[in-house]
């Protein structure tokens, strides 16, 4: 189906399926993975198809290929999936779907890349567009590409080979830097970041990012407190 005169032309949703082409094809990364990790090809896809939400679910193979079990896993990935509920709030408001299957939709679809394309327009309608625009193209071409990594996982060999691991670290790292605006953020992340490292021969498998989540919340709290004593003087 062709698009409209007004979506052709409409700067948010050329945005919007711009950045869904470079970030879907990240799938077959995922897929790939995830066969690697002991995951059947019907449970891959389950979890791009449910889960939705590319760095809780490399969090989540991550820890299984490195020998955790299912509740490591999950709890890495569930930490790392907050933060779209805190997205859903910001987006329910700015948006306000109507209907339980369009709500539906958009709480599958808010994720990092649809949120940043909504809330980086001007215009009401425009938000609408870039939202839609990137959330289901993302959808659409991450699935699809999950299907393709996970079919040739095994024809492939192990995907460490190729680079696959390093591209998806390489795109989980292209998503939060530009997000990293000021010291205290980039503080926090090389802070987090040593944590990790220095957990990861100690601690079990999904261990170390919890921990390094943990200390985040506690810098956040402690930064937040300075800036309100720092506003009463």
């Amino acid at each position: 189906m062709p698009l409209s005169p007004v979506l052709r032309t409409s700067p948010a949703v050329r945005a919007g399926l711009t950045l869904a082409a470079a970030t879907g094809i990240y799938g077959v990364s995922f897929g790939a993975l995830a066969t690697a990790a002991g995951l059947s090809v019907l449970q891959t896809q389950a979890l791009s198809f449910l889960m939705f939400t590319g760095g809780s679910q490399f969090a989540f193979i991550g820890v299984l290929a490195g020998g955790g079990g299912g509740a490591a896993a999950t709890a890495a990935a569930s930490l790392l999936g907050v933060r779209n509920a805190l997205y859903a709030v910001q987006l329910n408001a700015l948006l306000a779907p109507r209907g339980w299957a369009r709500r539906l939709a958009s709480a599958q679809v808010t994720i990092d890349e649809s949120t940043a394309i909504a809330t980086a327009q001007g215009d009401r309608e425009e938000q609408r567009r870039g939202f839609w625009a990137a959330g289901l193209g993302i959808f659409v071409l991450w699935n699809l590409f999950t299907v393709v990594g996970s079919l040739l996982g095994s024809a492939i060999g192990d995907p460490r080979v190729w680079g696959l691991d390093g591209a998806a670290v390489a795109a989980f790292l292209g998503l939060l830097w530009p997000r990293l605006k000021g010291r205290d953020p980039v503080a926090v992340a090389v802070v987090c970041a040593v944590v990790t490292v220095v957990a990861v021969p100690w601690l079990p498998p999904g261990i170390p990012i919890l921990a390094a989540a943990a200390v985040a919340v506690l810098l956040h709290l402690l930064l937040r407190t300075r800036d309100a004593r720092g506003g009463r003087r």
